[in-house]
């Protein structure tokens, strides 16, 4: 299982309806978190995916990506955590993310390890990885891939049973690619394992403008999250910036022929209404949604029926 829960999507700063970037992605046991502005802890609280993080990932060190550090590890000393966690930031935000960690009365009580991370860096974990990609937004930055490891076939039950394979463990030998023996004979996983699939990928821009290099990480991926803080009216403005509008965001999307496009870091002007938003980036990619503080997103397989999107009704009701 990936499950993506979306905390902040406003741009620089926060309105009522939107906090500022941030992000959690779940895979299995693992909870990890995209940049951390001003409010996520709270954000985590209401749209509970829990603290129980191992790792965060900053794509750079502006102030609404990273102002909410300080209280979210100050609440996890006060939960008693003792568990190290690490945090990843782009090339020359040791020093700004240090000051961070160690703002406050007390000293956290857990070990806080900072990695910078270059453009390519594989952050590697036992089936997947989080590789950071070269974005283009004025600033040391990064954007972020989740990719997992290919995975094994599918396995043919019935033509093991034919083969003489008793029901289990040896089943579970025959599917991680090790050749069995039942009676006297030497059954190979190729005759009951299909070929290896690709695994699943998500890719998180940060802000950018539209790159090459996100193009390519995010080909074929499921997921790509892509920043969409103006609408072409603004065009002159997104370039000064260094962002993306949100006819940038499809047309990246499109030439990387991802699954699906989540469009977020919306400027204030579009909070309260990102119908125009949404209705740009669907003229080129017309699946794209635009994300809303508490969408959540499950990720299948490309084989799977998809999972719905959607923030809880009882949420959707208690927002302004």
């Amino acid at each position: 299982m990936i499950r993506v829960t979306f905390l902040g999507t406003a741009a620089a700063r926060p309105t009522v309806r939107r906090g500022v970037s941030a992000l959690t992605v779940q895979r299995e046991g693992d909870l990890m978190l995209f940049d951390c502005g001003e409010g996520t802890q709270r954000q985590m609280m209401r749209y509970q995916t829990g603290f129980s993080l191992d790792s965060i990932f900053f794509t750079h060190m502006h102030a609404d990506h990273i102002l909410g550090l300080t209280g979210l590890l100050r609440t996890m000393g006060l939960q008693a955590r003792t568990e190290p966690i690490t945090l990843y930031g782009p090339s020359g935000s040791r020093g700004i993310l240090a000051t961070a960690a160690e703002l406050g009365v007390d000293r956290v009580p857990f070990e806080v390890i900072i990695e910078e991370l270059a453009v390519g860096a594989r952050v590697e974990r036992d089936e997947y990885d989080v590789v950071a990609l070269e974005v283009d937004h004025g600033a040391a930055a990064l954007g972020y891939a989740v990719a997992e490891h290919r995975r094994a076939g599918r396995f043919d039950v019935e033509a093991a049973r034919a083969l003489g394979v008793p029901e289990g463990p040896l089943f579970g030998q025959l599917h991680r690619g090790e050749p069995i023996e039942v009676d006297g004979r030497t059954i190979e996983p190729h005759t009951v394992v299909g070929p290896e699939r690709d695994g699943r990928t998500l890719v998180y821009t940060g802000d950018t403008r539209p790159t090459a290099s996100i193009i390519e990480a995010a080909h074929n991926a499921e997921l790509l999250i892509h920043e969409a803080t103006f609408t072409e009216d603004e065009r002159d403005r997104a370039l000064s910036t260094f962002h993306s509008t949100a006819k940038d965001a499809a047309e990246v999307a499109a030439l990387a022929g991802v699954r699906r496009l989540v469009l977020t870091h919306l400027s204030a002007r579009y909070s309260d209404d990102p119908d125009a938003i949404e209705a740009e980036a669907r003229e080129i990619f017309p699946g794209a949604v635009v994300a809303q503080d508490g969408l959540v997103i499950e990720l299948p397989y490309s084989e799977e029926e998809d999972t719905p999107m959607a923030v809880p009704e009882a949420e959707r009701k208690s927002v302004p």
